[in-house]
């Protein structure tokens, strides 16, 4: 399923020089648009947000029957409660974890996904990727970003899951930087200085904490931002 010409010393390396890096074809071809054709063609997909102190989610069936016009007033409204520096975000998602352990959805590709990033080879493979050997686990969710979603700043500090790193595998063919939904990285001074388009097939990595955000996907974007998602914890 990966890549077996990355060289993880290569990443290691990169990783410790500058706590982020973004790694081209990660899976090998035939997988990564296997994955890509799950992602838009079989994910039941439900609205996450954050409009208020806690975030939330739409359901699937819910979702699906919302009117084109309920749900862009929804995302406005979302869009409106981030004046002032709220931590706020609205995009599509699938929580693997929890619909893996539910039984939802049987056959759906992204539960074999999730086995093998818990398998000891790729737990191994994140070791060499890394160089941290506290690595036990790794969480992900579907991501899929569409034209008024966002993400705003935050570190993905959680005292409670023990993240190591996080990490995007990019699934959307092609995207252009004026689209939006590009992973920023920002300094303490509010600053970017750095940020990741999101390449086909290429796995972004990054050491937790790190102050972050993806911007809003414009409304001329004519794909959908594809990724899952997640952290590799302890």
């Amino acid at each position: 399923m990966f890549n077996a010409a990355i060289d993880p010393a290569e990443v290691r390396a990169r990783l410790a020089r500058d706590g982020r890096v973004q790694v081209a074809d990660y899976l090998q071809p035939d997988a990564a648009d296997t994955l890509r054709k799950c992602l838009a063609e079989d994910v039941p997909w439900t609205l996450a947000l954050r409009d208020g102190d806690q975030p939330r989610t739409i359901d699937n069936r819910t979702y699906a029957a919302m009117a084109p016009e309920a749900l862009a007033a929804l995302l406005r409204g979302v869009a409106d409660s981030a004046r002032g520096g709220e931590y706020r975000f609205a995009y599509d998602s699938y929580m693997m974890v929890p619909a893996y352990k539910e039984g939802r959805d049987p056959g759906l590709l992204l539960h074999r996904v999730l086995e093998v990033f818990n398998s000891p080879e790729y737990i191994a493979f994140l070791h060499a990727l890394t160089g941290d050997a506290a690595i036990r686990r790794v969480n992900a969710q579907a991501t899929r970003y569409r034209r008024g979603h966002f993400l705003r700043y935050h570190t993905d500090i959680d005292s409670t899951e023990g993240r190591r790193f996080a990490y995007v595998l990019n699934l959307t063919r092609e995207w252009r930087a004026d689209w939006g939904g590009l992973l920023q990285f920002i300094d303490g001074d509010g600053r970017v200085v750095e940020t990741y388009l999101p390449r086909y097939n290429s796995l972004s990595l990054f050491k937790v904490p790190a102050g972050h955000a993806v911007s809003l996907v414009a409304p001329w974007a004519d794909q959908d931002r594809l990724a899952i998602t997640g952290w590799a914890l302890s």
